[in-house]
């Protein structure tokens, strides 16, 4: 049986999971079209203000950028590094090589081509049309489990 969320927050902790991740853009159709030239599938969500994509356990957002903030409450800033990368982990270097060049090819701007990384791993990363940096990384490190999801170790118990 599945513990409720108020039970795990009367612990003091919040539910160890990502829901969702929105990210706002300048215009949801052109956004929600670069999407789908990665091959990705939105829900059937009738709106032109919103999209979703069910990214296998999370769900990535669209929403726009001016309705974003207003939603959360804050004022719009500026541009450039937003301090927020997303990233898609892979199973090899020629998958990361392959993605890359997908998201170029539907309209990504390549910041960083893949290479070795000092962790040990593989990445590169690309720029979506509205600025939103997505690492594509391989590493061999951490599995992937049968649905792509990154396997990591187990917490460390506290002495």
């Amino acid at each position: 049986m599945t513990r409720r969320d108020v039970d795990i927050i009367a612990e003091k902790r919040l539910p160890q999971r990502l829901s969702m991740t929105t990210l706002g853009v300048r215009d949801v159709a052109a956004a929600r079209a670069f999407y789908e030239r990665l091959g990705l599938v939105a829900a059937n969500f009738e709106s032109d203000q919103v999209c979703f994509f069910d990214m296998g356990g999370t769900v990535l957002g669209l929403y726009g950028h001016q309705a974003l903030a207003d939603d959360a409450g804050v004022p719009v800033k500026g541009e450039g590094f937003r301090a927020v990368t997303l990233a898609i982990n892979l199973d090899s270097e020629p998958a990361v090589d392959a993605a890359l060049a997908l998201a170029a090819e539907g309209g990504a701007r390549i910041v960083k081509p893949a290479e070795q990384v000092f962790w040990g791993g593989y990445s590169g990363y690309f720029e979506d049309p509205d600025g939103h940096l997505w690492e594509v990384a391989y590493n061999p490190l951490c599995n992937l489990d049968e649905a792509g999801h990154l396997e990591l170790p187990p917490p460390v118990t506290p002495a």
